[in-house]
């Protein structure tokens, strides 16, 4: 419990005077009844666990804009958070490992099943507004100023000489949403073509792309970091990703795949780890992030609204994808994408070879 004391000590009182004054206001403080708001002295803390992507545009706009919404609406209440951010897998894990995060929002809805199926994720997320997905974004190719290699789409990433840095799947949930759309842009383009998919045609370029991979990162930001420090010729990620890059001026250029993945993001309540007398902030916040001032938040740092199709007509930087997929779409949904995809051809056809 932090106390706050305005004013100032005379210069007279001692040192055991201020102790014993320091620990009478300490133990006032947290005798103190809650109001009928549930507010508490010394504010209110909430924990939040996000894939690597999201630090940006968490830390320095949507936790802001909830904390001063909060304080508004709460007498100057005071809310505080503590993050941490990491691959989608890799925070999974820690939340199931104990971690005590009050919210996590994850790259892909898998991790989030893993989490309600060992008790931790107990109410019914999906009822949240678009699904319970928070944001999205399509997966894009960067390529080194000039574009030396000549990429244009994901077929180009399997020419002879291409080093691709790619982050790991077996830890990232980027790298997921990287395979789904390699391997998803053939079905697609292939269904656009003749009606029905090709999953020979498929499995070939995810094979071919796959003997290009220079290093495989634990996280979509890490890949990026090796990306920008001189390794690869290429990098699939997050488009967002890229526009940030290009916004700081890095010597990198961003190449639209003609058909790519959309990645959707969704954010849940740890129901397990939430102490009741927490769980109207908690509640208020994950409302908040699909309020209009939360999604154009995501939009400013480069994510797509899940809301409102005009707030992402704001961002003239997005590209504009010719045979765009989501996974339910076109695989039926994580349940059957990742038993099917991730590990009956990634990690069984591909990555074993």
């Amino acid at each position: 419990m932090r106390v706050t004391v305005q004013g100032r000590v005379h210069p007279k009182v001692g040192r055991a005077a201020a102790a014993l004054l320091s620990a009478a206001l300490a133990l006032a403080g947290a005798c103190l009844p809650k109001s009928q708001t549930g507010a508490r002295h010394g504010g209110r803390q909430i924990t939040l666990y996000g894939f690597s992507v999201m630090k940006e545009v968490m830390d320095k706009a949507v936790l802001p804009g909830f904390a001063a919404k909060w304080a508004r609406e709460h007498d100057g209440e005071v809310v505080s958070f503590t993050t941490s951010y990491a691959g989608s897998e890799t925070i999974t894990n820690q939340i199931l490992a104990g971690v005590v995060a009050h919210v996590g929002i994850f790259s892909i809805e898998r991790d989030v099943e893993r989490l309600s199926q060992k008790g931790l994720v107990t109410s019914d997320w999906k009822a949240a507004p678009s699904g319970g997905i928070a944001n999205k974004t399509p997966f894009v190719i960067l390529v080194r100023r000039g574009n030396p290699k000549g990429i244009h789409d994901f077929p180009d990433l399997a020419k002879p000489g291409v080093k691709l840095i790619h982050p790991d799947p077996d830890g990232s949930g980027g790298a997921q949403w990287s395979i789904l759309a390699i391997y998803g842009s053939e079905l697609k383009k292939a269904e656009a073509a003749t009606g029905g998919t090709d999953q020979a045609r498929a499995l070939q370029l995810l094979k071919g792309v796959w003997k290009n991979v220079l290093s495989t990162p634990d996280s979509a930001r890490a890949a990026r970091t090796q990306f920008e420090t001189g390794y690869g010729d290429a990098l699939i990620t997050y488009e967002l990703e890229g526009l940030m890059m290009k916004d700081a001026g890095a010597p990198f250029e961003i190449v639209a795949p003609r058909s790519t993945v959309f990645s959707e993001h969704p954010a849940v309540v740890i129901d397990k780890n939430v102490p009741a007398e927490d769980r109207a902030v908690v509640d208020a916040f994950m409302q908040y992030l699909w309020s209009d001032e939360a999604q154009q938040a995501f939009v400013k740092f480069h994510f797509r609204s899940v809301t409102r199709e005009e707030f992402n007509d704001a961002n003239k930087e997005f590209a504009k994808i010719e045979l765009p997929f989501t996974v339910g779409d076109l695989f039926g949904g994580w349940q059957r994408a990742y038993p099917e995809v991730i590990d009956g051809v990634w990690r069984r056809q591909v990555k074993q070879k």
